[in-house]
């Protein structure tokens, strides 16, 4: 099983204090030949009779000493992520989870903001220290 991702414990606390349930920690899924680990799978009841919203959300640190690089990484996973997603759970939403820190300094510059959108990234923004979600970007 793979390392947990330095900013794990505070993006599940900012999900479950949004009303999120933790369905899986990690979320495994195994697919021609391989185990796919996304860092948490989770789940909420929108309203009393209408079905759960389900979401799987791969947590990036981008501590690298290069932030492309850190980028080009999680667009590989997540990529390939939603590709097993879409075979094995197609209700389930896939995310990105970024720190507000490197929204700004990385998703807002031009060039960030045209391959979140070429590469149909749906990012979760959120305060390391508040540990709250921000943003969600689809």
């Amino acid at each position: 099983m793979p390392a947990k991702d330095k900013y794990h414990d505070s993006v599940r606390k900012a999900l479950i204090k949004e009303g999120w349930i933790i369905t899986h920690d990690p979320l495994r899924l195994d697919y021609g030949g391989f185990d796919f680990f996304i860092d948490l799978g989770a789940e909420t009841v929108i309203g009393a009779t209408k079905d759960g919203r389900k979401i799987a959300v791969e947590i990036k640190s981008f501590l690298g000493t290069s932030s492309l690089s850190d980028f080009h990484l999680a667009v590989g996973q997540f990529v390939n992520y939603r590709l097993v997603l879409k075979r094995k759970e197609p209700e389930r939403m896939l995310y990105i989870a970024i720190s507000q820190e490197i929204y700004e300094s990385f998703f807002m510059t031009v060039f960030g903001q045209i391959a979140r959108e070429e590469h149909q990234l749906r990012l979760l923004v959120f305060d390391i220290e508040g540990e709250v979600i921000r943003q969600w970007l689809e």
